[in-house]
C-alpha cells in the first residue's frame, strides 16, 4: 500500500493553512470564517496547487 507524497514545501503550506484555522483566521473565498477541518485540508491543497508545488492529481472518478 504507498502513500499519498507531498513535497517538503506543500507540506508546509498545508501545515500554515492549517495553523490559521485552528487560530480562526482562515476565511474562505466568500470571506466567511472555515469551519470545517475537511474545508480547511482542500484550501491548503489547493493553495500548494497553485504554487505549483508537488501535490497529487485530483481522484478522478
Amino acid at each position: 500500500m504507498s502513500k499519498t507524497k507531498y513535497s517538503d514545501k506543500a507540506q508546509d503550506k498545508i501545515g500554515k493553512v492549517m495553523h490559521e484555522f485552528k487560530e480562526g483566521k482562515l476565511k474562505s473565498s466568500s470571506g466567511k470564517k472555515v469551519t470545517s477541518r475537511k474545508q480547511a485540508v482542500a484550501i491548503g491543497i489547493s493553495e500548494a496547487r497553485e504554487d505549483g508545488l508537488k501535490v497529487p492529481a485530483k481522484k478522478k472518478k
